[in-house]
């Protein structure tokens, strides 16, 4: 938006409104992060449009999508791919919402947007091989920036980057920063995790990507890693080995960017393959959730197992065969939850023509 204006003082007057309420959203939305939350909002994807979804939920059990199934962000405006997967949102110290999504469509010739199956030469780079991700941020859910990241273009090193997917954010304490840590392959060797740090407007990562986990097993792939705070100053780390099938397991730190003890056991109660393990806290309770994609049935859907001390799992089941439950989407693809305030939630239902009743 641009202003013009005949007199220095009447510009300078509105810009000090302008920055008076951009404070006061940032404000408003420090103090929300520090109160008591009521609300619970999901960010997923669809492979049919390759875009941003969010749905609510104002008991951590039934969501309902707040454009009624439509995209909030049509992956087509803001991937250099014309599609994202795989978002994650997590809260800033600052009251900042930034989300990070893979940049890659995996339909994209079907589609028109290139004559290729991939960007990229299969044979040189495997399947589905991108180079980055898109980095949104926003401090009201409604209004974001946002900025495409391809890693060969920052890091020389990076050049026979394979591919890069599913990148998570978390709030580093130690470094104070906004980490991401994803997915990521050089040339056609094997999927590893790894993390890095960005700057402060979440546009750029600025620093080079370091191993976040290393397996024992050095043929299995990892991927897919889901980092969470836990109130014992430990952090929890699930996360997919690649094994057949392919599932979910767990590890600690006392560190964000490493140090986590591997743990033989798995986790996911499924008998075939899943992967995108996200874990969340329920409000007001010593419960944790983890959540996954399982990709392996047909139709494709999440479960769920819930825990209080992550040594025993409680199923849950899949979303609409048991307590899990939505009401307007089915089949969402690699979701992500975190926990909003009242004046949060309603907002963006609001801003949608969405009914959300506490």
């Amino acid at each position: 938006m641009v202003f013009l204006f005949r007199n220095n003082f009447f510009a300078l007057t509105v810009l000090a409104l302008l920055l008076a309420n951009c404070n006061s959203i940032k404000n408003q939305a420090v103090k929300d992060s520090e109160s008591s939350r009521s609300a619970y909002l999901m960010t997923y994807f669809k492979d049919d449009d390759h875009s941003l979804h969010l749905a609510l939920s104002t008991d951590g059990y039934t969501f309902t999508d707040v454009n009624a199934g439509k995209p909030v962000v049509a992956g087509d405006t803001i991937a250099s791919q014309r599609g994202i997967r795989d978002p994650h949102i997590t809260r800033g110290p600052d009251g900042a919402f930034y989300v990070a999504m893979t940049d890659l469509h995996i339909f994209a010739k079907q589609k028109g947007y290139r004559e290729t199956t991939w960007e990229r030469p299969q044979d040189a780079y495997d399947w589905g091989n991108n180079r980055g991700f898109v980095l949104m941020k926003s401090y009201d859910l409604i209004n974001w920036t946002h900025s495409n990241f391809l890693f060969d273009e920052h890091f020389p090193e990076l050049k026979n980057i394979g591919c890069a997917w599913a990148p998570q954010t978390i709030y580093d304490p130690k470094a104070a920063k906004m980490m991401v840590y994803f997915t990521m392959r050089l040339g056609h060797g094997l999927t590893k995790m790894y993390y890095a740090y960005t700057n402060d407007d979440f546009t750029e990562i600025v620093t080079k990507p370091k191993l976040l986990f290393t397996y024992p097993n050095p043929e299995v792939q990892v991927l897919d890693a889901d980092i969470a705070p836990l109130e014992d100053g430990r952090y929890v780390m699930t996360y997919v080995a690649q094994e057949n099938p392919g599932g979910i397991k767990l590890a600690f730190s006392d560190h964000a960017n490493g140090g986590y003890t591997y743990d033989a056991e798995w986790i996911d109660q499924e008998p075939g393959s899943c992967e995108a393990p996200n874990v969340w806290k329920r409000i007001g309770e010593d419960k944790w959730v983890l959540m996954y994609d399982i990709f392996s049935i047909n139709p494709h859907n999440f479960g769920f197992l819930e825990t209080t001390d992550f040594k025993t799992f409680k199923n849950l089941g899949h979303f609409n065969e048991g307590v899990m439950k939505t009401t307007n989407f089915t089949s969402p693809k690699h979701g992500a939850v975190i926990t909003l305030s009242q004046r949060e939630a309603k907002n963006l239902a609001a801003h949608y023509s969405m009914d959300l009743n506490f």
